[in-house]
């Protein structure tokens, strides 16, 4: 007879990988990352439970956006009156890099207290250099 066996905080094997975002289009990153941030790439894999990996993305600088997302808008509000904001893709990608593939890998992931703990194992750098060479992260392809 076969069970069904539920995910529990203690068994769950946790690893790093790191990925090289250089020329790969942001969108694409963010959702081959989220995936395996949530945990999807497992068959231990619960909707209800965070049993997703830690992943470093390095040379956020060198991403790409597509088409015409550069002229993009972002819009937010700061929750003030009129305080009604955006910004293009394109320059938030020159200024802030490391913003911008946050805020995609986030709107790929549940907006819940699992969601909160899920992007919390994301590491974005601008650069090629990171300090989490002591957890011997695996390079994760996503040119796939």
């Amino acid at each position: 007879m076969n069970r069904t066996t539920t995910v529990k905080e203690g068994t769950i094997e946790r690893k790093w990988f790191v990925v090289d975002a250089t020329g790969i289009p942001v969108g694409r990153l963010a959702s081959q990352v989220a995936q395996v941030l949530r945990g999807k790439n497992k068959p231990t894999f619960a909707y209800n439970a965070d049993c997703g990996d830690f992943v470093i993305i390095i040379n956020a600088s060198k991403a790409v956006l597509t088409g015409n997302k550069g002229e993009e808008l972002i819009y937010w509000h700061t929750g003030w009156p009129g305080g009604l904001k955006n910004v293009a893709r394109g320059t938030l990608l020159a200024d802030n890099p490391v913003k911008l593939i946050e805020k995609a890998v986030w709107g790929m992931t549940p907006k819940t207290k699992l969601g909160h703990q899920i992007i919390k194992k994301l590491k974005v750098y601008e650069g090629a250099e990171h300090p989490h060479e002591a957890q011997n992260p695996i390079a994760l392809d996503v040119r796939k």
